[in-house]
């Protein structure tokens, strides 16, 4: 086995071997390690990459092994193929296109639950009615909330990059409040005639949006009738038995299926 040699790939190290580095002489790495290309170094003297140092640890391991290896929940795939066409290793390149056949076999049957709560909240706030004058009131805001768990990881981000928080001023998409890649929690409220829009913002009130359609989301009815033509769109189709019918009709419960 060669010395070991020491790179920083995007601030992170990593220690090989040359033979290991330059194992597909065709590849980015091959070319750099043979001398083809130079190579920069920093200041410790390390071999150094302008790459995603986290993902080059797949990329290393395949080096070694011929084989790519993946957490289960793996959750960055876009990255990776963007990494693996960087590095040009063929046999990497081919590897991963079979696992995201693989994968994408795995996301063709699947499942799409909603539980729907709604209530109804008293807001207080203040109305400026002149320069130095000031009233209190109240009104009664609609509360929605929706849990939603989803057996295809790929339609809930789906489903984030049409769903959007409106939250001081800016709106922000859904997907980063997944709370894992199977389960979304939203919590939002109605829009309330007369409640100033720093209210919104200094009571923590989020409001739902769809985009690029730009609709708000002021009822269960319209929240439903989104998510059915987002599902419906990716395959998905109501299933005639679950839930009760008095349930998907009273937007309590909506179940939705999916057969590839």
């Amino acid at each position: 086995m060669s010395e070991p040699i020491t790179l920083n790939v995007g601030g992170k190290l990593y220690t090989t071997s040359l033979s290991t580095l330059t194992s597909f002489p065709d590849s980015m790495l091959g070319a750099m390690f043979s001398g083809k290309i130079p190579t920069k170094k920093d200041s410790q003297g390390n071999c150094f990459i302008d790459r995603d140092g986290k993902i080059f640890r797949y990329i290393l391991n395949f080096l070694r092994t011929s084989h790519l290896d993946l957490p289960e929940d793996f959750q960055e795939m876009g990255l990776l193929r963007r990494e693996v066409d960087f590095y040009q290793i063929q046999p990497l390149i081919e590897a991963l296109q079979e696992k995201e056949v693989e994968l994408s076999k795995a996301e063709k049957n699947a499942m799409l639950n909603i539980t729907l709560d709604q209530k109804t909240q008293t807001v207080h706030f203040t109305v400026r009615e002149a320069p130095q004058i000031y009233s209190l009131s109240s009104s009664n805001m609609e509360v929605f909330s929706a849990r939603i768990f989803s057996t295809s990881c790929l339609f809930l981000k789906l489903l984030g990059s049409k769903l959007y928080y409106c939250f001081n001023g800016n709106l922000s998409s859904i997907s980063s409040y997944l709370q894992d890649p199977n389960h979304l929690t939203l919590d939002w409220v109605a829009s309330v005639e007369g409640l100033p829009e720093e209210e919104y913002t200094r009571q923590n009130l989020k409001r739902l949006w769809v985009v690029p359609d730009n609709k708000q989301i002021n009822t269960f009815q319209v929240f439903v009738e989104e998510v059915l033509k987002i599902a419906m769109s990716d395959g998905f189709c109501i299933d005639s038995s679950h839930p009760h019918t008095s349930d998907f009709m009273n937007n309590k419960i909506i179940r939705l299926i999916r057969y590839k």
